[in-house]
This record gives structure tokens, C-alpha cells and sequence, in this order.
């Protein structure tokens, strides 16, 4: 058991709650008060990943508390959080040409998942028992 869980990080907290507030203000603004040019369309990506990214921080955060031997650096949560908000964004411009469906949304899910298993072992691989 676990002796106590760590405090969070104010810098992580603000951030997080910046990106969601400003991401999903964005996307509301972009799918009420604009027209599905080019520009607005690529600006909706851009949002939509910062509010799904800010939005996964406290979940990326819990779920390594949660399961974790250890509790990573917060730069590992951001990424989990940004990997997040860039499967979100890829299946939003997938569904665009109606290429989207259950297959490809799966194996796009199990690509990124597999990345961040890669980077987790490199990291794991790359510790030295002197470092502190």
C-alpha cells in the first residue's frame, strides 16, 4: 500500500485548467460563430486539442497515481495528456471524410499506446542507480 499520495504540482494544476478553459471557450466559439472555412476548421483542431489535453491532465495524473510503481515526472503526464488530445483531434479529421470507424479508431488508440509503452520502457532503460 501506498504510503500517501504525492501533492500536485501548482504549475501542473494551473496549466491543466488553462488549457481546458481556453480550449473549450475556443471550441465553442468556433463551432457557433464561424463558418467551416479552412482557417476556422485547422483553428478547431488547434482547440480541440488543448481542451481535450487540459482536460485528461487530472484523469493522466490519477490513473499514474492509481497504477504506477512510482509517480513520473509531470512532463510524463503532460505528454500522456497531449497524446490524448492528439488521438481526439486525428479521429475529429477522420470523421471529416467519413473514414473513421471502429477499426481505425482502435488501432490509431493501440499506435499511441504503444508509442507511450516505447518511451516508458526507454526511460525505465535509461535509469542509473546513482542518479537521484
Amino acid at each position: 500500500m501506498k504510503q500517501g499520495s504525492p501533492k500536485t504540482p501548482l504549475s501542473l494544476t494551473i496549466a491543466g485548467w488553462f488549457l481546458a478553459i481556453v480550449g473549450w471557450a475556443g471550441v465553442v466559439y468556433v463551432t457557433t460563430y464561424t463558418i467551416p472555412a479552412v482557417g476556422p476548421r485547422w483553428l478547431f483542431f488547434l482547440v480541440w486539442i488543448m481542451a481535450l489535453t487540459g482536460t485528461a491532465i487530472p484523469f493522466a495524473r490519477y490513473l499514474n497515481l492509481r497504477f504506477a510503481k512510482t509517480m513520473p515526472p509531470e512532463s510524463v503526464i503532460v505528454r500522456q495528456s497531449i497524446w490524448f488530445g492528439v488521438f481526439g483531434a486525428t479521429c475529429a479529421w477522420l470523421q471529416l471524410s467519413r473514414a473513421l470507424n471502429w477499426a481505425t479508431g482502435l488501432l490509431l488508440a493501440a499506435a499511441l499506446i504503444a508509442i507511450e509503452i516505447f518511451l516508458l520502457l526507454r526511460a525505465r532503460s535509461r535509469w542509473r542507480p546513482d542518479d537521484r
